[in-house]
């Protein structure tokens, strides 16, 4: 074992409940995946695409639902191949198969209880066609990832669900969402062209292929005449008919679509309809063809406040016959919770309780089809009653795209916002049902009353232009009289919706396991048993996804509730919805936020010498907090911005002895001799064989701790110079603070990234000045990403006085370097500070170099030779600090072409993480780096010296700082002078 190598029970939770939860992990569970089925699988596919330890099942026994199920196996599948294999396991094996990509299903679709099965991590990719009239997409690529590809051909996709950022487009076929605009004629089952699937059986059908009906009819003869025998009864009764075309008038997504029977002719069109909205019950699809709709680029909207939910409700046509592409509601609940997210207004808070807005968006080709709808808009404004009973509602029509951004971050937001405001411990529901848009008022009205009869306050929010509305509600899962009482409402909901309003009880979201009992109750017996025998015809072994659509217990609904137990502050908001997973660094390499969260939520359920709990800690250290790149983006990415990271830092922080943070504040009071020392052992290193130095860190790795002694990588750059730039203070515009790294690390070339920034900046008129003692101070990231509290309060309020006499008191701004230096010093600091300095910091000006060079060094600048074209790599605290716009603008100063991956994202050096655990940077920066290899740049430019590393590493190519380039652009030739 290494010398110090943190004990597990520093993290076991200390206050947990006083009794275990009801849904805890059973302790027979804590082996993992038992035998025969762990060997047999693994015989089969490979150890490294099967996960069986405690630690796996658990993170993947949640998703964005109220339900809870720990599978038996995780497999992850890599290719259709693998898909066939785990298929005809299961059925000599008689198990289940469940599929699961993004998991942010809210019904428990991406859940089962026995073979469960990852199609996400290596599904993705996105082929545009035709001009982007048609696109291939894969199943595990996100809505965000492929309307990225999509925009460069002003085009997108039908369905926009809230949770784009996250979902794949598996999963909306797979579920038909739909999401603001689309409603029933841009959804998924109006505008997937073809798609191909694996079928229970293995067989895989191409709906594209002119000989699919022939091949299938070959490999499923008794399927083909199922499907065909399915068809003809339903055309022969005319009521029938009748009835599923009424359905489907309005949004509707529960049970199977029978009006694939009735749209198409053969056997293969007929799966191609019935896999829409089948929620993996029927096969696996493995590949869509989407055809795309414009996207019209001039938009105007408006954010409007009514005094009730139901007189905004009966607004919503007339915003529609005006010509809105979409009017969303958002109730005073919904309103008041969204003051969590980022950029809402506060006073939101002191809304009156009744209040409720609409969000009305107008989509044009054209400035005369704007002017137009805005006209039409007006007329409907002025004969409606507004309220402002905030200076933020305005109730103005605005073009503003900032403006409108806002709106649409608070109502996408609508989950997580009121899921994260919900009373701590309990159990958030979300459902979504449809009514004849104008029965829309009285629909609200009636929710109300039910929802005050049942005791919830809901909040309600929904796409109301198509008559869809969605409500959460929170009650305490591990309390029985609280679920009697969830149980109430849903029955007399359910009964509601479809005797009065004859209305959907799913209109977006899939039946789900929350609407399986009730599903009778609006289909009726007949079309009920239909569904049945589709799943018998299709899947006759009942394989895929039991119980999920499809059970006859009535109180199926109540099975697998999760109970939600108080965890860390930071994390107890979280409703494990996982929008954070797309950025994470580590998600597909060992945990994400969401599972990190999930994973403690289960300790916490366990009671005191669980060996379920022992087994969870035992992988918590490196799957979680070893693992984590401490970039908080996925604070960035949640709603309510739940920062992983920093509970992450903390647990590093616990782990440390009390000899081990000393150790870290003796570095920070001694940090000149550190940084001296690590610049001569750069240069040593870089005089020694590469070999020879990665041989004897991984021994001392392997002596004192693996997350401890970082480990030398090939081609690390050498030492910086020991001297930096002279410079003069008076006369200075700025003061330039080189970071530690810079001042350890030489840049890739022979000038140093101090003498560029202080070339560039005279070269501008706008010289800076180096204080002469810089050298011994930093930001305090290191001691900060690291959990070494001490250390980084010495670091952060030395920093702070320093720059404070540097700058005059805050007169002069201060330059930093290092967008990750930037950060820690404009933000992370802060809590670390005395409350003097703290009054010091706020007089303060911070700069990023790359801003400093956009802003004020640009418009004095020219530019006197290009490269054709560059590539660049947006650091992760560039994100934080919303800078990346201005790096692609001095880019686009210094290359004639600028490209920004698609799938950039944080590298994970995240200082020397990346030398610690290398396959966290190789992980993270896998998509991008195939797209950066894929063709060849003439610059690989960055902001931050140990990102550009870390790039280096991932892809074989020199990256530099931008301001390098920048300095290179700008330079003076000899014919100038």
């Amino acid at each position: 074992m290494p010398l110090l190598e943190p004990r597990h029970d520093t993290l076991r939770p200390v206050a947990r409940p006083e009794t275990p939860a009801p849904d805890r992990v059973p302790e027979d569970r804590a082996g993992g995946t038992p035998e025969p089925l762990r060997g047999e699988l693994t015989a089969l596919l490979g150890a490294e695409k099967v996960l069986t330890g405690i630690s796996d099942l658990v993170r993947y026994a949640s998703d964005a639902s109220p339900y809870r199920f720990v599978p038996r196996v995780v497999v992850i599948a890599e290719d259709i191949d693998d898909v066939s294999t785990v298929l005809s396991y299961a059925h000599g094996k008689n198990r289940e198969v469940v599929f699961r990509a993004a998991g942010t299903s809210l019904n428990g679709q991406a859940q089962g209880e026995d073979i469960l099965v990852d199609v996400r991590r290596h599904w993705t990719g996105v082929e545009v066609l035709d001009g982007g009239t048609r696109a291939r997409i894969a199943p595990g690529t996100t809505v965000a990832r492929a309307n990225a590809a999509l925009a460069r051909h002003g085009r997108v996709l039908g369905p926009d669900p809230a949770s784009a950022i996250a979902c794949t487009v598996g999963g909306v076929v797979a579920n038909n969402a739909s999401g603001m605009t689309a409603g029933t004629t841009r959804n998924a089952y109006r505008t997937l062209a073809s798609l191909t699937f694996v079928l229970p059986s293995g067989t895989v059908v191409d709906t594209a292929d002119p000989q699919a009906d022939d091949l299938l009819a070959h490999a499923e003869p008794a399927l083909c005449a199922g499907l065909l025998e399915l068809k003809e009864e339903i055309a022969s009764d005319p009521a029938l008919v009748a009835r599923i075309r009424a359905k489907y008038t309005i949004k509707n997504t529960n049970g199977y679509r029978l009006d694939a029977f009735l749209d198409g002719e053969t056997p293969v069109e007929i799966l191609r309809g019935l896999m829409v909205g089948s929620e993996g019950t029927l096969g696996f699809i493995s590949e869509t063809v989407f055809g795309t709709l414009p996207l019209d680029r001039r938009v105007t909207a408006g954010l409007f406040f009514f005094p009730s939910l139901p007189e905004a409700a009966a607004a919503v046509p007339l915003f529609t016959r005006a010509g809105a592409s979409a009017v969303e509601l958002m109730d005073g609940n919904t309103l008041r919770a969204s003051v969590s997210v980022a950029g809402v207004p506060a006073d939101w808070a002191e809304l009156p309780g009744p209040t409720t807005a609409l969000l009305v968006e107008f989509r044009t080709p054209d400035e005369s089809r704007q002017e137009a709808c805005e006209e039409a808009a007006r007329e409907v404004l002025a004969g409606l009653s507004l309220v402002s009973p905030v200076a933020s509602a305005t109730n103005v029509l605005t073009r503003v795209p900032g403006a409108i951004a806002g709106h649409w971050k608070a109502r996408k937001a609508f989950v997580t916002a009121v899921g994260g405001a919900r009373p701590s411990g309990s159990t958030l529901i979300t459902e979504d049902f449809a009514v004849p848009p104008e029965r829309l008022a009285e629909a609200c009205e009636a929710l109300l009353e039910l929802q005050t009869r049942h005791g919830f306050d809901a909040a309600v929010a929904g796409h109301a232009a198509h008559g869809n509305l969605h409500f959460l509600l929170a009650f305490d899962a591990s309390h029985p009289a609280d679920v009697r009482r969830y149980e109430a409402f849903m029955d007399d909901f359910c009964r509601l919706t479809v005797e009065r309003f004859d209305g959907s009880l799913k209109a977006e979201h899939a039946t789900g396991r929350n609407i399986a009992p009730f599903l009778e109750l609006e289909w009726g017996p007949r079309a009920t048993e239909l569904m049945w025998r589709i799943k018998r015809v299709v899947d006759p072994d009942g394989v895929l996804a039991p119980r999920i659509m499809l059970d006859r217990d009535p109180r199926a609904h109540l099975r697998g509730l999760k109970t939600i137990p108080r965890v860390e502050p930071v994390a107890d908001p979280c409703i494990e919805c996982g929008f954070c997973e797309p950025t994470c660094p580590s998600q597909d390499l060992t945990t994400t936020p969401r599972q990190r969260i999930v994973l403690r939520r289960e300790m916490m359920r366990q009671p005191e010498g669980s060996r379920v709990e022992d087994g969870l800690l035992e992988a918590y250290g490196h799957d979680a907090v070893d693992t984590c790149a401490g970039d908080s983006t996925c604070r960035l990415a949640c709603p309510v911005g739940i920062d992983t990271g920093a509970m992450m830092r903390d647990f590093r922080h616990a782990r440390h002895s009390p000899r081990e943070e000393r150790a870290a504040a003796l570095a920070a009071r001694h940090f000149r001799s550190v940084e001296t020392a690590a610049r001569l052992a750069v240069a040593v290193a870089d005089r020694i064989d590469d070999k020879w130095v990665t041989g004897a860190t991984r021994a001392a790795r392997r002596a004192v701790r693996p997350d401890l002694v970082p480990e030398w990588l090939p081609g690390m750059p050498g030492a910086a110079p020991a001297n930096l730039p002279r410079t003069a203070r008076v006369g200075a515009a700025a003061v330039y603070y080189p970071a530690c790294v810079n001042r350890i690390f030489a840049g890739p070339g022979d000038l140093s990234l101090a003498e560029a920034v202080v070339a560039v900046s005279a070269r501008a008129g706008k010289p800076v000045w180096i204080p002469d003692d810089v050298a011994g101070t930093c930001c305090a990231t290191i001691w900060h990403s690291k959990g070494y509290d001490s250390g980084n309060r010495v670091m952060a309020n030395g920093i702070v006085e320093a720059a404070w006499g540097w700058t005059a008191g805050g007169a002069l701004p201060l330059v930093v370097d290092a967008s990750s230096c930037t950060l820690g010093i404009a933000h992370e600091v802060v809590p670390y500070l005395t409350p003097e300095n703290r009054a010091l910091h706020a007089e303060l000006t911070v700069v990023d170099s790359v801003v400093w060079a956009a802003r004020d060094l640009l418009p004095h600048l020219t530019v006197r030779r290009t490269v054709g074209s560059a590539v660049l790599h947006p650091t992760c605290s560039m994100r934080h600090l919303g800078d990346e716009e201005q790096l692609r603008t001095v880019a686009e100063a210094c290359a004639d072409e600028v490209v920004v991956p698609a799938d950039a994202g944080c590298c994970a050096f995240a200082g020397d993480r990346g030398m610690l655990h290398k396959e966290l940077t190789e992980s993270a920066t896998r998509k991008e780096a195939e797209f950066v290899r894929s063709r060849p740049f003439d610059a690989h430019l960055s902001a931050n010296r140990m990102c550009e590393v870390g790039m280096d590493h991932a892809t074989g190519r020199g990256y530099c700082s931008v301001m390098l380039e920048l300095e290179r652009a700008t330079r003076p030739t000899a014919e100038d002078a």
